[in-house]
C-alpha cells in the first residue's frame, strides 16, 4: 500500500487523532473529520507537537515529519472528507445510536469499494454493519490507548465480513507497524477486555471495600504480576466517563450486579473527574505528575 491509499478518521478526540496520525507517519494519506471545530483546531495542534518532539528526540528526520504534514489533512465537512476514501475508521463516543447514524452516514457518502472500520472498545460491528449495503466490508478495527504506541489492533469480523476485507485491514495494521490479531466470530469486550474486565472489577471491588487503596493496587499488578499499568491508572488515562459509561451499558443489559459501575468510580464520574483529560481522577494530575488521591467510602473523597 502506498500515499494513493486514502484513510478517513472520523472522530478527533483522544483516540482520533492518535490514529489518524500515526496512519500519516507510516506513509497513508489520511483526513480527519469531526463535527466539533475546536476538536479539530487541537487534532492539528498535537500533530504539530508531536511531529516537532518525535524530530527533536531524533525519532523522527525533519523530512519524515514534513512528509507526514504533507499527507495528514484535517477537513471539517464529512461529505468531503470521506468521499475519496479506501478505509473509514469510526472513533466516536462509545454509544450505539451515535455510531449508526454515523455508519448511515457513512454508506451514502462513501464510494462502494469504501471498507467501513469502527475502533469501538465493545459494540460490535454487526451491530453497524445493519445499518449499511455493505456488511461484507463492515469489521471492528480496535486500537489501543495511546494509539500512536501501543502495538496490538484487535480485527473483529461480523458473520458477513470478506477475506478481502479482513486482509486490507490486516495490511493497514502492519504497515503502520501495529501487531494485529483477527477475531473470527464476534464476542462482546474482544480478546484483552474480556480478561482485563475481570482484573479492573476485582481491583474496584476491593477499593470500593477498603481493602487497598487504588494507588496500592495499581502497585500491587505493576510490580506483583508485571503489568505495565495498574488498572486505575489505564482508567484514568482511557477516561472514567468511557469506563463507567461501558460498565453501565453492560450492567443494563445483564442485570448482573457485579457488573454495576462501582462507587469511587460512580462518585468520580458525578464530580466530573473523569482522569488525564480533566486532571483529576484516581490520581491528581494539576502538577503535571500523577498524585495520589485519599480516598474515604463513608466521608467521600479527600
Amino acid at each position: 500500500m502506498n500515499e494513493s491509499f486514502k484513510i478517513s478518521v472520523v472522530g478527533a478526540g483522544t483516540m482520533g487523532k492518535q490514529i489518524s496520525l500515526c496512519a500519516a507517519i507510516h506513509g497513508f494519506t489520511v483526513t480527519v473529520t469531526d463535527s466539533s471545530e475546536k476538536a479539530l483546531e487541537a487534532t492539528r495542534q498535537f500533530a504539530t507537537d508531536y511531529l516537532k518532539g518525535r524530530v527533536t528526540k531524533g525519532r523522527l528526520t525533519q523530512e519524515q515529519a514534513d512528509a507526514a504534514v504533507a499527507r495528514y489533512h484535517v477537513e471539517p465537512d464529512f461529505n468531503t472528507a470521506v468521499g475519496d476514501a479506501d478505509l473509514v475508521i469510526e472513533a466516536v463516543v462509545e454509544l450505539l445510536d451515535v455510531k449508526r447514524d454515523v455508519f448511515r452516514k457513512l454508506d451514502q457518502a462513501c464510494p462502494e469499494k469504501t471498507i467501513l472500520a469502527t475502533n469501538s472498545s465493545y459494540i460490535v460491528s454487526s451491530e453497524l454493519a445493519c445499518v449499511t449495503r455493505r456488511a461484507d466490508k463492515v469489521c471492528n478495527m480496535h486500537f489501543f490507548v495511546p494509539a500512536l504506541v501501543m502495538k496490538l489492533v484487535e480485527i473483529v469480523k461480523n458473520p458477513l465480513t470478506s477475506k478481502e476485507t479482513e486482509n486490507t485491514v490486516y495490511s493497514v495494521c502492519e504497515q503502520m507497524q501495529k501487531v494485529p490479531v483477527v477475531l473470527n466470530r464476534e464476542i462482546e469486550g474482544f480478546l484483552v477486555d474480556n480478561v482485563l474486565t475481570q482484573i479492573v472489577l476485582e481491583a474496584h471491588r476491593l477499593a470500593d471495600m477498603g481493602i487497598a487503596s487504588p494507588a496500592d493496587i495499581d502497585k500491587a499488578l505493576k510490580f506483583g504480576l508485571g503489568h505495565p499499568m495498574g488498572p486505575f491508572e489505564l482508567n484514568d488515562t482511557t477516561g472514567l466517563d468511557l469506563r463507567f459509561l461501558v460498565q453501565s451499558e453492560k450492567f443494563r443489559k445483564s442485570g448482573d450486579p457485579k457488573d454495576r459501575p462501582g462507587i469511587l468510580l460512580t462518585q468520580l464520574v458525578h464530580d466530573g473527574d473523569y482522569g488525564k483529560k480533566t486532571g483529576r481522577g484516581f490520581y491528581d494530575y494539576t502538577s503535571g505528575s500523577p498524585v495520589e488521591r485519599k480516598f474515604d467510602l463513608d466521608l467521600g473523597r479527600k
